[in-house]
């Protein structure tokens, strides 16, 4: 396993022990609110995964006017 998914994967497990932490002593409605956060965070690690190495980047973006001959 590449040392990018070990990272990955510590960081889920770190955040996903943390929110337990925080519900265990009774702070439900603060896990509760970070839940958008978290589901973004999981989506984020799962695109991580599954992209091949080096496309992980976001896609280029182009400015308008780009590639026309300049005079």
């Amino acid at each position: 396993m590449s040392s990018k998914k070990v990272v990955t994967l510590a960081v889920l497990a770190a955040v996903c022990t943390w929110s337990t932490v925080m519900t265990v002593l009774g702070h439900g409605v603060a896990a509760a609110a970070l839940l958008p956060s978290l589901g973004l965070l999981v989506q984020q690690i799962v695109q991580a995964l599954t992209a091949p190495d080096g496309s992980a980047g976001p896609a280029p973006s182009t400015a308008a006017g780009e590639g026309e001959p300049r005079p």
